[in-house]
């Protein structure tokens, strides 16, 4: 027999099963179940998840590469994401940079802006751009229709 002993290894016990609160529980708290912070997390990080969807910016021109579009000019068809392109084939459509000149952006469906004030203006903040352009042009295009209607009055 050798010298050496292993130790013995102890099963863990199984993780308890979630719960849900009981009426009393749900009284104290005011009727509602306080909801999981780690929930919340994980569903502002999951559009993070997969770089496969993130868009990317030419930091010499300000192409936008969206793998969603692709580049047609390019034959890169739509789905591709940016880090299947060819590093040394590549090159951006408008000014002819390298891929070393893009920097990720994030998801198309992410809100701009810096994480520390997306809480402030009024909810605005945490519009994407696509959401804000309809904000901004619908609200042009309201004010020009009620524009138009003052010559109907007499």
């Amino acid at each position: 027999m050798s010298s050496t002993s292993t130790p013995e290894l102890t099963p863990e016990p199984p993780p308890e099963p979630a719960t849900e609160p009981t009426p009393e529980a749900q009284s104290e708290t005011g009727g509602a179940p306080e909801p999981d912070p780690v929930a919340k997390v994980d569903s502002a990080t999951e559009l993070d998840v997969d770089p496969a969807t993130h868009r990317f910016e030419c930091r010499s021109c300000g192409f936008v590469y969206d793998p969603a579009e692709g580049v047609r000019k390019l034959a890169i068809e739509p789905g591709t994401p940016f880090v299947e392109l060819d590093p040394i084939a590549f090159r951006c459509p408008v000014c002819r940079s390298r891929v070393g000149a893009f920097k990720d952006i994030g998801p198309r469906n992410k809100p701009s802006g810096f994480e520390e004030n997306l809480n402030f203006g009024l909810g605005v903040n945490r519009l994407t751009p696509g959401q804000k352009n309809v904000l901004i042009f619908g609200g042009f295009a309201l004010a020009f229709a009620f524009f138009l209607s003052l010559y109907s009055l007499r």
